[in-house]
């Protein structure tokens, strides 16, 4: 007799409950973050904390940063500074801009 084996739920990032949308001005970085539904809108904004944001980011933003939660639209804003080595025309980074952070963000585990 063979004994069925228990699966494991397959491993949730936040690309599963949303979408984001990022760009970069100078040294400074903007990324949004809105849940594909409403109702994942209080899990999304629980996770996006200012602190959890820039560990994820360590060693990209060096600056503060600062969150606006906009629940009409469930969404979490971030507004990042000294985050791009000096801004896009200075920084010898290869494509690791503002727009680069939206797919970043993503991979946060739920």
């Amino acid at each position: 007799m063979t004994v069925p084996s228990k699966k494991t739920a397959p491993h949730r990032t936040l690309r599963d409950i949303a979408l984001a949308r990022s760009g970069d001005k100078g040294n400074r970085a903007t990324l949004s973050v809105i849940a594909l539904e409403p109702a994942d809108y209080p899990e999304m904004e629980r996770l996006l904390s200012v602190e959890r944001v820039q560990a994820h980011f360590a060693g990209v933003v060096q600056g503060p940063v600062q969150r606006y939660t906009l629940p009409d639209l469930a969404a979490v804003h971030f507004v990042m500074f000294d985050a791009l080595g000096g801004g896009v025309t200075r920084s010898l980074a290869l494509d690791a801009h503002g727009k680069t952070l939206g797919a970043a963000v993503l991979d946060l585990p739920l």
